[in-house]
């Protein structure tokens, strides 16, 4: 199936872990997925490695029923876009819609934030598995796991795998 007719939304915010965003961005458009950066604002923001990515439109802009997938990368951006409850919101909307949400590594906390991990086996960076286990969710230590519409990876070196299932259910849309 051709992915070319898919819109994505994949998430930014300042300290953001520089592979986990840039891999999959640039991995999904190479699926001939378009691709939005949505930040808090509309605005730059610095990877962790000090690589910038400027966001295509602020939260308050974005409506998920505009997306078939939402992608969350780790680093130590969660943790700042968990603060902004229109970010969390879009999290939770994308998911009781029954559509794709990926994060990798510290992304997990953006589904324990909008209230969408109980019952859910996933796996995350090892340092927030008591966050994870915490907001009802069933961690395991896997490269990628997938429950129902929800994708999770631990690290960058999970990438291949974590991308691979996130086109893997797009084409089952």
């Amino acid at each position: 199936m051709s992915l070319d007719n898919k819109h994505f939304a994949i998430f930014v915010a300042n300290l953001y872990e520089d592979l986990e965003f840039w891999y999959p961005y640039l991995r999904m458009k190479e699926e001939d997925i378009r691709m939005t950066i949505i930040g808090p604002d509309e605005d730059y923001y610095n990877g962790k490695k000090g690589i910038p990515a400027k966001s295509d439109i602020g939260i308050e802009k974005a409506d998920p029923g505009d997306f078939d997938a939402l992608i969350i990368p780790g680093g130590y951006s969660p943790d700042v876009m968990r603060r902004s409850p229109k970010m969390v919101d879009f999290v939770r909307k994308m998911h009781d819609n029954g559509k794709p949400v990926a994060a990798i590594c510290h992304g997990a906390w953006m589904l324990a934030s909008a209230d969408v991990l109980n019952g859910k086996k996933v796996t995350s960076f090892y340092s927030i598995k008591d966050d994870v286990v915490n907001a009802g969710a069933d961690w395991t230590d896997q490269e990628v796991v997938i429950d129902k519409n929800i994708i999770t990876s631990r690290n960058p070196h999970d990438l291949p795998a974590f991308c691979r299932a996130i086109i893997d259910m797009a084409e089952k849309q």
